[in-house]
């Protein structure tokens, strides 16, 4: 007899993701394959994708093309899904292509928001589940239809009563949403002009639900007694990704109510591996020996590699490095005088929201290339700091 409903929470897959040039959709189509792999392994009822399952608003065919065979294979299988829009999503998209389309195969998807009496609470065989797509300022305060008085009113307290009004009546089950939590950690590779502060919503606003399935950071994470995050399912940008653990969640739902949930996350490696190496000329120019241990390390490295050399301009260095086969990025820096090589301090959320630009311009590859330019508007930035503070 059965006792409990099993869900499995992913999120974040990013389908159509390139990085420095590389498509990454073959990584991502490998990781959904164990999904579907855990989904019938851990004869999991439902399936939860807490937003960002593409990459771009204007996906590829190839993209378009897995997102709808997984859910398909879903269906197949007699297993239910549900889905909402992130922050990467094309909302329009989801609500007038795959949600006419997969709708039709029992598929549940959500690209704007809804109200509670407008089918924004969705009852599955008497599993309550709220879903709340990823909404910017702007929409959080036209959708919330906030007077003028109220329109400086913090994105958190918007959030906050929108996740009541879903409850008003009585408390969903499960929350399917993407936001950002304050206090979580980052995965790597979120859009930073999304985790501002402004943009975070405190614990403390977070509903009673039994489980609140959520979206939009890359690293597993409970944020809550009843709120986690599942992480990307490959490691998608150099920096913070390349440490931060991820996964999916399977999560118990006794049908007795009073009983609570039981959540087990599940880390997996999936993806090729990402790594920054950080290189001193001096280093290579002390012997071949040690020259040939720092390429050779660099060369047998499984994943995708990004290398930052410090010290003067080393044409012939440079384009050894650019030669190997998984080196994404060849980035120089200034190496300070009695810094020992150390890494330079993390770049700010102006330098990465720069580089996001870039990128989505189509402007990294160009001339002169990006890394340089964000290179120099850190430089920029760094004098403008320092002229305020001698100022100060």
């Amino acid at each position: 007899m059965k006792t409990s409903l099993r869900l499995l929470h992913t999120a974040d897959w990013h389908l159509g993701k390139t990085l420095k040039g590389v498509d990454r959709t073959p990584e991502v189509a490998s990781a959904l394959e164990e999904v579907l792999r855990l989904v019938r392994s851990e004869r999991v009822d439902l399936v939860l994708v807490s937003g960002d399952l593409m990459d771009h608003p204007q996906p590829s065919t190839e993209a378009e093309a897995l997102l709808v065979e997984f859910f398909l294979r879903l269906a197949e299988a007699k297993v239910s899904a549900m889905a909402i829009a992130g922050n990467h999503d094309s909302g329009e998209r989801m609500e007038r292509v795959y949600r006419q389309l997969l709708g039709r195969f029992g598929v549940e998807l959500r690209g704007q928001l809804a109200f509670a009496h407008e089918g924004g609470v969705v009852d599955r065989g008497g599993l309550r589940v709220a879903l709340v797509p990823f909404l910017s300022e702007r929409r959080l305060a036209k959708t919330l239809e906030l007077p003028p008085e109220e329109r400086h009113l913090a994105y958190a307290e918007g959030m906050r009563r929108l996740l009541a009004h879903l409850a008003q009546e009585g408390t969903p089950d499960v929350y399917l949403a993407h936001f950002t939590v304050a206090g979580a950690r980052v995965g790597g590779g979120e859009y930073v002009l999304h985790l501002a502060e402004h943009y975070a919503v405190p614990p403390g606003a977070l509903p009673g639900a039994r489980y609140i399935a959520l979206g939009h950071l890359h690293a597993l994470q409970q944020v809550a007694e009843n709120a986690w995050y599942p992480g990307s399912l490959i490691p998608l940008d150099f920096g913070a990704s390349e440490r931060a653990e991820r996964g999916v969640v399977l999560v118990e739902l006794p049908l007795d109510r009073h009983l609570p949930a039981r959540v087990h996350p599940m880390p997996t490696n999936w993806g090729k591996p990402l790594r920054t190496f950080r290189v001193r000329v001096s280093q290579v120019q002390e012997s071949p020996g040690e020259r040939a241990r720092i390429l050779g390390e660099i060369e047998a490295f499984p994943g995708w590699a990004r290398v930052v050399v410090q010290g003067p301009m080393h044409l012939e260095l440079r384009d050894t490095l650019k030669e190997m086969e998984r080196v994404l990025e060849v980035a120089w820096e200034e190496e300070r005088e009695g810094d020992g090589g150390e890494a330079h301090p993390p770049p700010s959320a102006l330098e990465e929201a720069y580089r996001q630009y870039l990128m989505e311009a189509g402007r990294w590859e160009g001339d002169p290339p990006g890394e340089e330019l964000v290179h120099s508007f850190a430089k920029l930035r760094q004098e403008v700091e320092e002229h305020e503070a001698g100022e100060d």
